[in-house]
């Protein structure tokens, strides 16, 4: 039996026909409610024609039910709208971001559902920007209207909000066009006259008309050389004032050493003129840099998407309970607000009442809900799904999560791996080289052929210049590091892209990496001859007090159980062992059975529970907790298998639950009541034995080992997220992104390898024909371009992979 694939997305049906639509008389199945929902609101308006004619699926509706996408009142708001709508006597308009285009036909059904709502005036959707401008009548029409009739056909729309980098980016892009506009115009009237000159057009006329057509060739060439070349000229000087050589030191010299020599001839009416290939090479390097700069921008992840997630309002909570709707920037930490189902989370924060799962695909590019209880943290940008929650904000601003993620997928995508440093020093030293090849070719070309020096040096300095050589390595760690962050995975660290293809050896911490890390209390047993004296002790409560300053999966197991009256003095941790603490002044110990023995001489313990509790004369009580294996954990271990990983799993704990996890994972190598010196250790017999090790670990107090190893991967999204020492960092705690980032890394490094190939080739092969001038300027503008260009293109093939 053929596999059932959604009419309306293209996914696996994996609920048989039990959603269905009927389209041209035909059930088409669907995957699920929400493509359901979404191709009947389709049906119903009439716009079957939108299956005849699109290119691509539609999008997967899984992120929420449609029905609840509706409530889009916020907007409506004058408050909000002025960030946003332009408003004249008669209509409103502005510009919306819409997510799920995907071909024309998507644009031709937005377009046409909106046409027919009373109150439209304009509606425009632009595919490649997948933007849409709506102008509309505010007297007769809603801007909530708009935007949820955008939902009920599958599109997730938004105004579209400029920020201050994108406004300079704007600007200085209009900047970049009117020189290359300038340049063009130029290029096209000097050539007009060289052209003529060069086809003997005016060898019947007198030297003077000769000259006055070179005069009027270096007046358009003018604001070519001082305007349009300065880009080249400001990145030499800064190169040179900090004491080397780029590729732009070579080309200012050509650009600037050729229209000074064609001004003299002018002057002097003696020798050859060149402003024609002043002006063409200049032109063709700024529309390679254009191209350039558009191809990086689409491959960089601009971090306004993310921003641009958090909603605009939020529903405040007063102290009698009531809600007022308010603009999310005026959050503080510390206000209640209410999150309805259906709601983007406004600030990150701790949930105080209600459970519900939040869907954090935006964080984590996972689009399973996760559930939240009381206590759990949840992030702005992220959707409630199911019940209504009060959350307590925690972070605003700059503060939050989802700012700190952009803070490091910056800095990940600036980040320079080893290959990149060498090729900048290479460059360094090969603008010197054509530097000096240039001037020897120069003096050759001169002693022999004089009248052709200089335009063959020209041609050398243009051609030769390593721009491709620069754009090798950076253009595909910027596609790459796009591609981890769309699949929850952020790089910290630089040399990521280079060490994830060489490791072999995998280590595991146990708690909180191959299991979820949320410990609950299975068992608690009284050592009752130690109750002789006070019956009423609450070890429980002891161990909670003792615990309530640590984030450590330990510690929250024990969090349910705290209770106030029972008071914390003091405390020590002691990483992987235990804690010490006074509690209401008498001091105890929290930890394994080693830790209790060393630190009160106690032998007496049996051994048979994760966790003890005693004083400084008794054992008190013993507890055992459980934690459950991660779902992906199984098959993320089989494939790492197939890919030719070694695992182990390092673990602090000694309990049999060690081997528990080891079997139903698949790992034979197991390592059990491991200190973080004991792990650095093995961490380093490993590497000892030649092994390139990768580790993960919670962060916390794994530090030192993670430190260690030769990379490093820390789970969660904790809002400490940035103290981890982490060289990878899992958002979603999803262990199969792990092998998926080391394929895209190996994509990554293969790209690199054939950017460098390329670039190095070319300047091989255009060196000695720009040498024997067999290359003219504009020629070598053209090809120097190109090279760069087909650099940039063969990174940009990373941004298709899917993840």
């Amino acid at each position: 039996m053929d596999a059932l694939n959604c009419f309306h997305c293209g996914e696996p049906v994996t609920t048989g026909r039990q959603f269905e639509t009927l389209i041209d008389n035909v059930p088409q199945p669907m995957c699920c409610p929400g493509c359901q929902a979404v191709s009947a609101a389709i049906i119903e308006a009439g716009l079957t024609n939108y299956y005849k004619y699109r290119t691509e699926p539609g999008s997967k509706q899984t992120a929420l039910v449609p029905e609840a996408l509706n409530a889009f009142s916020a907007f409506d708001l004058k408050e909000v709208q002025q960030d946003f709508v332009h408003q004249d006597k008669q209509s409103a308009s502005t510009s919306l971001t819409i997510d799920g285009i995907t071909c024309a036909a998507c644009a031709w059904l937005i377009e046409h559902k909106l046409q027919h709502l009373e109150g439209i005036n304009k509606i425009a959707v632009n595919t490649t920007t997948e933007r849409a401008q709506v102008s509309w009548d505010p007297e007769k029409l809603k801007l909530s209207e708009i935007l949820a009739q955008i939902s009920r056909i599958g599109y997730q729309a938004a105004p579209y909000q400029v920020d201050d980098e994108e406004i300079q980016s704007k600007k200085n892009s209009r900047k970049f066009l009117l020189r290359l506009g300038l340049a063009g115009f130029a290029t096209m009237q000097v050539m007009m006259f060289a052209l003529a000159l060069y086809s003997d057009y005016f060898t019947d006329l007198d030297v003077e008309f000769r000259d006055y057509f070179r005069w009027v060739s270096m007046i358009f060439a003018a604001p070519v050389v001082f305007y349009s070349a300065q880009p080249f000229y400001f990145s030499a000087v800064r190169a040179m004032l900090s004491g080397r050589l780029n590729m732009d030191v070579s080309v200012s010299i050509a650009i600037c050493g050729a229209y000074i020599a064609s001004c003299i001839a002018t002057v002097s009416g003696q020798g050859e003129v060149y402003f024609e290939s002043v002006s063409m090479f200049t032109f063709f390097l700024l529309l390679g840099r254009y191209f350039e700069q558009n191809a990086r921008q689409k491959a960089s992840i601009s971090s306004n998407n993310l921003h641009k997630l958090i909603p605009l309002t939020a529903n405040l909570l007063d102290d009698e309970g009531n809600q007022t709707e308010v603009p999310a920037k005026r959050l503080k930490v510390g206000d209640l607000i209410m999150v309805k189902p259906g709601e983007v989370i406004a600030a990150d924060g701790d949930i105080i009442e209600g459970m519900s799962s939040v869907n954090e695909a935006m964080l984590t590019g996972e689009q399973m809900p996760v559930t939240k209880n009381i206590t759990s943290q949840v992030y702005a940008g992220t959707i409630n799904v199911d019940h209504p929650i009060k959350v307590k904000v925690t972070a605003t601003g700059q503060d939050q999560l989802v700012a700190e993620i952009i803070r490091l997928q910056e800095a990940a995508s600036n980040n320079k791996p080893k290959v990149a440093l060498y090729v900048d020093t290479i460059s360094n030293y090969f603008t010197w080289t054509i530097l000096v090849v240039a001037a020897l070719t120069y003096l050759v070309w001169k002693h022999y052929w004089p009248e052709d020096a200089f335009w063959v040096t020209l041609s050398v300095l243009v051609a030769t210049c390593p721009c491709a050589l620069a754009l090798a390595t950076p253009t595909a760690v910027t596609c790459a590091t796009g591609l981890f962050t769309r699949l929850g995975v952020v790089a910290r660290r630089p040399g990521v892209f280079e060490k994830l293809p060489k490791v072999d050896q995998v280590v595991f911490d146990k708690t909180g990496t191959l299991t979820c890390g949320s410990l609950t209390l299975r068992e608690t047993k009284k050592f009752t001859q130690c109750f002789n004296q006070d019956a009423s002790l609450d070890v429980l409560a002891i161990a909670a007090a003792m615990e309530s300053h640590s984030i450590h999966p330990i510690a929250k197991a024990f969090a349910p159980y705290y209770k106030s009256g029972y008071r914390l003095d003091e405390s020590q941790y002691l990483a992987g062992a235990g804690v010490q603490a006074k509690v209401n002044g008498t001091h105890y110990y929290l930890g394994s059975a080693d830790f209790i023995r060393q630190n009160t001489g106690l032998t007496a313990i049996d051994g048979q529970h994760s966790v003890y509790l005693a004083d400084t004369d008794a054992l008190l009580a013993g507890f055992t907790l459980s934690d459950t294996v991660r779902e992906d954990a199984k098959a993320t271990l089989v494939t790492l298998k197939e890919m030719g990983f070694a695992t182990c799993i390092a673990s602090g704990d000694t309990s049999e639950h060690v081997e528990q996890v080891a079997k139903e994972v698949g790992i034979e190598n197991l390592h059990k009541g491991l200190k973080p010196q004991d792990k650095l250790k093995l961490i380093n017999q490993l590497k000892d034995e030649g092994k390139q090790v990768v580790m993960f670990g919670d962060g916390v107090n794994d530090a030192p080992v993670l430190a260690g190893a030769n990379l490093s991967v820390a789970m969660g999204s904790g809002a400490d997220i940035a103290k981890n020492s982490a060289d990878l960092i899992l958002l979603g705690d999803q262990l199969s992104r792990f092998p998926q980032a080391v394929r895209i890394a190996k994509m990554t490094e293969q790209i690199i390898r054939q950017n460098l190939i390329w670039a190095l080739g070319y300047n091989l092969l255009i060196i000695p024909l720009a040498v024997t001038g067999h290359v003219l300027p504009y020629i070598a503008a053209i090809g120097m371009s190109a090279s760069s260009l087909i650099v940039v293109a063969n990174s940009l093939r990373l941004l298709k992979v899917r993840v």
